[in-house]
C-alpha cells in the first residue's frame, strides 16, 4: 500500500496542496465567484478536488447567473447544464458589425447596387430602439448586401459548436417610404468549412404598397438543431422600390443582428 506524498495533505475528501489551505465550502465558492469564469475552469478547477467539485456543481453556475443577470428566457423551463447556460450568455453580442449603419458601409460586402446604389440616411420614423438613428435605403432596382459570419474567429469553436449546437437568433429590422411601395427581403445560411449550406432561412419577399404607414417592423428566425458541422453564417438582406424612381425611394434596413444563444 502506498503512502500519499509527503507535499500533499487529505482534507476530507480532498486532496490539497498545502499551498492552498483549508477553506470552508461556502468560502470556497465565494472566492470563485469574484474570479472571471473562463480562470474558474481552466485554472481554479485544477486547484484539489474539492475545488473540482464546487466548479462541477450545478449550483454554483445556477448562483452564477443569479448574481450576473442571466435567467432563461422561460423561467419555467431550467437550462440542460447551467455551465453551458452561463458561457452562452455571457459571450451573447451581436456577430455582425456595423449593423446601424453608423459607419457607413464598413463591414458590409455590396453583392447587387441596381439603381441609384445604396446610400445610407437618417432614420424618418422614429425606430423601437431609441438608439437607432441611421440606416441602409435601396434604390429603384434591386440591393443586397451581405456578411459572412466567421464562427470560430468570433469564439465558437467547432467542438462547441457541434455538440451543443446553440440557438442562432436572427433579427433585422426593415421599413418602406410611405409615398413608394417597395419590397423587402432576407436570406441567411449556415454553412460547414467548405462553405456549403447546411441550412437556411429565405422567406417569401415582403411587399409594401405605395401610401403606406412606413413603420418599422421586425423579421426574426430561429435556426435550432442544425446538426453538426455548421462554421459560418452568411448574413444577405435588402430590397428594392417598385415605382422605379430615380433616388431612394426602396426599402429601408437597419439594427440587424445574429446571436449564438442558449436555446429557448
Amino acid at each position: 500500500m502506498t503512502s500519499e506524498p509527503q507535499d500533499q495533505k487529505r482534507t476530507g475528501n480532498s486532496v490539497c496542496n498545502p499551498d492552498c489551505p483549508a477553506l470552508p465550502h461556502d468560502a470556497i465558492q465565494e472566492i470563485l465567484h469574484n474570479l472571471p469564469g473562463h480562470q474558474v475552469i481552466l485554472v481554479c478547477r485544477l486547484v484539489c478536488t474539492e475545488w473540482k467539485s464546487v466548479v462541477d456543481s450545478t449550483a454554483f453556475w445556477r448562483e452564477r447567473c443569479r448574481r450576473e443577470g442571466f435567467k432563461p428566457l422561460n423561467t419555467y423551463k431550467v437550462p440542460r447544464d447551467w455551465q453551458e447556460f452561463y458561457f452562452l450568455c455571457k459571450k451573447r453580442r451581436n456577430l455582425l458589425k456595423n449593423p446601424n449603419a453608423e459607419d457607413g458601409f464598413t463591414g458590409w460586402k455590396i453583392i447587387e447596387n441596381g439603381g441609384d446604389k445604396w446610400v445610407v440616411e437618417n432614420i424618418f420614423t422614429p425606430h423601437p430602439d431609441e438608439t437607432v438613428t441611421k440606416c441602409f435605403v435601396t434604390s429603384y432596382m434591386r440591393c443586397i448586401k451581405s456578411q459572412l459570419i466567421n464562427l470560430k474567429k468570433e469564439g465558437y469553436n467547432p467542438a462547441f459548436m457541434d455538440e451543443i449546437q446553440p440557438d442562432i437568433v436572427i433579427s433585422d429590422w426593415y421599413a418602406p417610404r410611405w409615398d413608394c411601395g417597395s419590397v423587402y427581403e432576407i436570406h441567411v445560411e449556415l454553412l460547414n468549412r467548405k462553405k456549403k449550406t447546411v441550412q437556411f432561412f429565405q422567406p417569401d419577399p415582403v411587399e409594401f404598397p405605395q401610401w403606406n404607414d412606413q413603420q418599422w417592423e421586425q423579421m426574426t428566425y430561429t435556426f435550432k438543431d442544425y446538426g453538426p458541422g455548421v462554421r459560418f453564417i452568411h448574413f444577405k438582406h435588402g430590397g428594392q422600390d417598385t415605382q422605379l424612381w430615380a433616388g431612394y425611394y426602396g426599402i429601408r434596413v437597419t439594427n440587424s443582428s445574429v446571436e449564438v444563444c442558449p436555446s429557448a
